[in-house]
């Protein structure tokens, strides 16, 4: 069992038993990049819908139909296989016209429409991806839902990484350890690929921040303001504080303004003070091996928030056993730890 899956949850547990992702259609994910390709340039920027494909194969079999390298199409993020998905994909073609993009027939994918952009599509443009889920067999208390719902939306839900992030069976974890313990065994620095060395440090770092969050969550301290706290501005990376704990900074972040925040390990000092600086010293020190690989790394110590609240959080009943749950996330947080307050699957 994942890690992940036994983190502590916010409000005692879901109120649902239920079947997740039944067929691709139940869940479906549009990436909203924050803007829209300028009709220019050598890249064609292409909204493609996938449906039970990896993003990475889709990528190849662009390039492929394209006749360019694979390393010539790009994306923004990866998006969930066992989805029905729409994203964007560019593909650089300098001094080339496009291909007949709609004459491009696959029973997994399909390119919805296609313009010109001067700039290639960076990992990580996008502004935010929102969700349509349907449970399937759903049994429990319907009030207890709509309960769910209405503490959702006025507290938000703990801002964990995902499964995902992790490997099945945590095996992200598995070979960032060893990935960290072969110099100390005197095996020399162990050599991976750039891609593989970034999600292997990204889940390092993520199970520390977790580990963080987690003790909060018990301590129901996950979404209010404590002495050492640093914050971290909705909607930007802007992180200020530590600062005394006034009324006014109490109300903001009830208000869903600001959200206090974890570390993302690496060297150097945490910005953090007093009880909180304490409390993550003691989560990384429980992963140690962990926290020493990420500052041999030399990541630099970065912050997340804690608290992540759903965009236009809705439920609706499409049978009495079929819940629909939509909503809308920035980017870099995950659907799961939304659902996981909802339904056990």
């Amino acid at each position: 069992m994942s890690a992940a899956t036994q983190l502590p949850y916010a409000f005692g547990g879901p109120p649902l038993r239920g079947v997740l992702r039944s067929a691709p259609e139940d869940f479906v994910v549009d990436e909203d990049l924050g803007f829209v390709a300028d009709g220019a340039g050598e890249h064609a920027f292409l909204r493609v819908e996938k449906r039970g494909a990896n993003t990475e194969w889709v990528a190849r079999q662009l390039a492929r139909y394209a006749g360019v390298a694979v390393n010539a199409v790009s994306y923004a993020g990866l998006k969930d296989r066992h989805a029905l998905t729409r994203q964007t994909f560019s593909v650089h073609l300098p001094g080339k016209p496009d291909p007949d993009w709609s004459a491009l027939a696959h029973a997994e994918f399909r390119v919805l429409d296609a313009a010109r952009h001067r700039r290639k599509l960076q990992r990580g443009t996008l502004a935010g991806n929102t969700f349509r889920i349907v449970v399937r067999q759903a049994d429990g208390d319907r009030d207890a839902v709509e309960q769910r719902l209405a503490a959702i939306r006025a507290s938000g839900v703990p801002n964990y990484f995902g499964e995902q992030r992790f490997g099945h069976d945590d095996g992200n974890l598995a070979r960032a350890r060893a990935l960290f313990a072969a110099p100390a065994q005197g095996r020399g620095p162990r050599h991976v690929r750039h891609e593989e060395r970034g999600l292997l440090l990204s889940a390092a770092r993520s199970h520390i921040f977790n580990a963080v969050l987690a003790e909060r969550v018990q301590a129901r301290t996950w979404n209010q303001a404590l002495a050492g706290d640093v914050f971290m501005l909705s909607g930007s990376r802007s992180i200020f504080g530590p600062e005394p704990v006034k009324p006014v900074l109490r109300e903001r972040v009830l208000g869903g303004d600001v959200s206090p925040t974890g570390p993302l390990w690496g060297e150097g000092e945490l910005r953090s003070s007093d009880a909180v600086a304490a409390l993550e010293r003691a989560a990384a020190e429980r992963h140690d091996d962990l926290a020493t690989g990420l500052a041999g790394a030399g990541l630099r110590q970065e912050r997340r928030a804690l608290v992540l609240r759903p965009a236009h959080l809705e439920a609706r009943w499409q049978s009495p056993c079929d819940l629909e749950l939509s909503f809308s996330l920035s980017k870099g947080s995950y659907a799961t730890v939304v659902l996981r307050e909802f339904v056990d699957s």
